[in-house]
């Protein structure tokens, strides 16, 4: 049976209604498992996924997207709107109206405060907030009365919904976090492991990397969800342990991110306990460059940071070598089968923001390649095998995950390079660790001690405004932040941030489409600091007797959790 007849599309799931509920908790207990295991609980402190999924069980936004990426109510009584008087005509302000009677799982109320507080958190300017790009162009949130949330902008803000929005911004309890803000957040370890929220589940026991066991929240808004009264989320070892788990033993009812070859995920559906659902969204596996120095030679807290400019990678033609070098069609293919396709853009949905005409990449050109480094000066001197120029060979680090997919890109593309002329040496750290946060570890994606690394993420919603912000200057993560911020590879250029600030202000929606799609190439293309590889599919799995579930690229996948039940 190929793949692609057991792949669902977005929202897909059985053709199954679930049976009056009773009551909370009737479907007793279920079973989550990523492969990657969380070692936070709060969102604003990791830009990991698997962080910012699990706490989507339990931390919620005001407003958030569904499966076909519109943008729903979901803290609030309506999506403010120009129309509705919700947005001021002059674009300026956005007002939120929550929903009276909400309660935090503690038993007390939830009120504008707490937004007011939550922007205050990640704003702060002695932090390093993971999401700040949220808030780009924010000049202040205000709470005129508990029910009420105004957020004004320093500038016209055609689209307004980036704070509060999405399981990358959810609301955290002004009581809770009251004593972590600013460089004492990190600091805030109960906080951060067992956050109090408004979302279906509480936290009971959270075991970092390793389990969180949950329980329904006695306060959520709907007396009858959710329908599980516990929840296990299991964390680690790899995506073909976690599909196995699934689709062949039964032990979980649903899987994350089953990143495993075609070939496999097929051997393994012939278990029959349960079903792949896909759907292509934003998620881009990609190579980021290192636009600074990262070598162990230079002092803690200068390494990786905008005093130290990378000794091999401040000339394009090098960085343009490395991307003509790659067959991402292979990559596409021995990876993800029907699930992926080769790619040259960090943002290649939806179709208004996806550049078309940045499809260069795509064919290999070695020889092209080699070219670029013979001009910029990387020779073969002494006859090793390895170029060099004045003195310096050219060899690197190249670090990901632990992943089956990823070490068989990583084992390619090193033949590759190799075959330029480059030494490479391959690295892998444990998903839990590598988009962790843990600023006390050398291992973070964000700290990046490596020359180049490898990963996927996407955006909530379908404007990708805040996404492309997260390339600013102002957001390379640093000593100063706790290595939070958003702008892995360090990269800086004024005329892309004048760029960002254009988007921020600009309404007309296919103006804002060009816009987006020059910031894409400016990264992928003019400057090349991103090499992006496959517009992946998120691929994941769930129990045949697991209802409800809808994939959504355009959120946490988690994010309809409530409505989970059981199928008799």
């Amino acid at each position: 049976m190929r793949l692609k007849t057991l792949l669902l599309g977005a929202g897909a799931t059985l053709a199954l209604a679930p049976a009056a509920m009773a009551e909370r908790g009737a479907d007793g207990h279920v079973n989550v498992i990523y492969s990657q295991a969380p070692s936070i609980l709060n969102p604003y402190l990791s830009a990991g996924t698997k962080d910012i999924e699990s706490a989507s069980l339990i931390l919620e936004p005001l407003i958030r997207y569904d499966q076909t990426g519109a943008i729903q109510p979901w803290l609030v009584e309506e999506v403010p709107t120009v129309e509705n008087g919700g947005v001021s005509e002059d674009l300026t302000t956005i007002t939120y109206k929550i929903k009276p009677g909400l309660k935090w799982s503690d038993g007390t109320d939830f009120t504008a405060d707490d937004a007011v507080f939550t922007a205050e958190y990640c704003m702060h300017p002695e932090g390093g907030c993971a999401q700040l790009a949220k808030f780009e162009g924010v000049s202040k949130v205000e709470a005129p009365d508990p029910l009420t949330v105004v957020v004004t902008f320093a500038a016209p803000k055609p689209f307004p919904y980036g704070p509060f929005s999405g399981g990358q911004s959810p609301i955290i309890q002004k009581a809770q976090f009251a004593d972590c803000l600013g460089a004492r957040a990190p600091e805030c370890t109960t906080a951060n492991f067992m956050p109090i929220g408004t979302g279906p589940f509480k936290v009971d026991e959270f075991r970092p990397n390793d389990v969180i066991s949950l329980s329904a929240n006695p306060n959520y808004r709907d007396p009858a969800k959710p329908a599980f009264a516990t929840m296990t989320f299991k964390g680690g070892g790899d995506a073909a342990a976690a599909a196995r788990a699934v689709l062949e033993t039964g032990e979980f009812d649903y899987a994350w991110n089953t990143q495993l070859a075609p070939e496999v995920l097929e051997e393994m559906l012939k278990g029959g306990k349960g079903q792949l659902v896909n759907a292509f969204g934003t998620l881009v596996e990609r190579i980021e460059i290192n636009m600074t120095d990262p070598s162990p030679d230079l002092p803690e807290g200068e390494r990786s940071t905008a005093k130290h400019p990378h000794p091999i990678f401040s000339d394009i033609r090098v960085r343009t070598a490395l991307s003509k070098a790659i067959d991402r069609q292979l990559l596409s293919d021995i990876g993800y089968g029907e699930a992926g396709r080769p790619t040259c853009n960090l943002v290649p949905a939806p179709a208004m923001f996806a550049s078309t005409d940045n499809t260069g990449c795509i064919p290999q050109d070695m020889e092209g390649a080699k070219a670029l480094l013979d001009e910029a000066g990387w020779t073969d001197t002494d006859g090793d095998g390895v170029r060099d120029k004045d003195g310096v060979k050219f060899s690197i680090l190249y670090q990901t995950s632990t992943n089956a997919v990823r070490q068989d890109f990583q084992a390619v593309i090193k033949q590759w390079w190799e075959e330029l002329g480059i030494q490479v040496e391959l690295k892998n750290v444990d998903g839990s660790v590598y988009f962790g946060g843990d600023p006390g570890s050398p291992d973070t994606f964000q700290k990046f001690y490596a020359d180049v690394e490898m990963y996927a993420n996407n955006f909530d919603g379908t404007d990708p405004e805040s996404y492309l912000a997260m390339y600013t200057c102002d957001k390379a993560p640093k000593p100063e932040s706790q290595w939070q911020g958003e702008n892995i590879n360090r990269f800086c250029d004024p005329a892309y941030d004048a760029l960002i600030a254009e988007l921020g202000k600009t309404g007309e929606l296919d103006k804002r489409g060009e816009i987006a799609r020059k910031l894409n190439d400016m990264l992928t293309k003019d400057s090349m600091v991103i090499i992006p590889l496959v517009d992946r599919g998120r691929l994941s799995a769930h129990a045949n007797t697991l209802g409800g579930v809808v994939l959504n690229t355009w959120d946490s996948e988690l994010w309809n959790a409530a409505d989970w039940y059981r199928i008799k």
